[in-house]
């Protein structure tokens, strides 16, 4: 199947168009995903030329990098368009932001410690590692209800 994707600043809201000469299963299930907003549970990102949809339970971490957005799963790491704060208005509990760069998924956190200066280490199930912040440091506590 053929997919275009438009990007446009002069729209209100976002809307779909499928071109089809008979409604398969697979385009049934597009229709559904994209008209239920609340069962949105994926972020659409990209590499390359390639657009996935990963499900917030395949991401890690979700960093800015030479101003670049980066999504972290398991084994690669994708690119998306999107600022920060706009992912994370549309993530769920399971992510929690740690710094003014970085939200992870705190059921991929491997462990926490004391870092330097009165923040905190954190290192992810899949190796990555970044700071927690002072600043984001009682909000983390919370979600993991410390």
């Amino acid at each position: 199947m053929k997919v275009d994707l438009f990007f446009s600043r002069d729209i209100s809201q976002p809307h779909a168009e499928i071109h089809t000469n008979e409604i398969t299963d697979n385009i049934q299930q597009a229709i559904t995903l994209l008209e239920d907003d609340s069962k949105m549970d994926m972020l659409a990102v990209k590499k390359g030329k390639d657009i996935t949809f990963l499900q917030f339970d395949e991401i890690f971490m979700i960093r800015v990098e030479d101003k670049q957005v980066k999504v972290y799963t398991q084994n690669n790491n994708y690119e998306v368009k999107k600022a920060l704060y706009q992912i994370e208005e549309s993530l769920n509990q399971s992510f929690v932001r740690i710094s003014k760069t970085t939200i992870v998924n705190i059921k991929k956190i491997d462990h926490v410690a004391p870092s330097l200066r009165g923040m905190m280490f954190i290192m992810l199930k899949n190796g990555l590692k970044d700071n927690i912040s002072r600043k984001y440091l009682p909000e983390f506590k919370k979600s993991l209800d410390l």
